[in-house]
């Protein structure tokens, strides 16, 4: 084994401090939002993940309970869109996933360097 071609794979999700509920803002939530964001739609989004759309809502308003805030604005048969609390909330966590990412990149070479036989 290459020891070079190691990555560290960082799992990153956002809970509530309220401690009531057991939900998190994670990889799955933000590609559904992502998806709602690029498509208008959580219908789609939720296909576009080979998820059912029932699935995909019970999801979303579990994730929108469990934080207090609304996460999407529903318009029907006209889709989806975020809302800006939903908005600042995936791009917070996307952001925090990159800086994360390459902290850990950076710790793990750093860590391999100093340890070399």
């Amino acid at each position: 084994m290459d020891i070079a071609r190691i990555a560290p794979r960082i799992k990153l999700s956002l809970q509530s401090q309220s401690g009531q509920d057991s939900a998190v803002f994670g990889s799955g939530v933000a590609q559904l939002c992502r998806g709602v964001e690029q498509w208008g739609s959580l219908n789609r989004a939720a296909k576009e993940m080979n998820m059912a759309y029932s699935k995909a809502w019970r999801i979303m308003k579990h994730t929108e309970t469990s934080f207090g805030i609304q996460l999407l604005e529903r318009n029907g048969a006209h889709g989806s869109v975020l809302t800006s609390e939903g908005a600042l909330l995936l791009h917070a966590y996307d952001e925090l996933q990159q800086c994360v990412a390459l902290y850990a990149e950076k710790q793990l070479e750093e860590i391999l360097k100093n340890r070399q036989p």
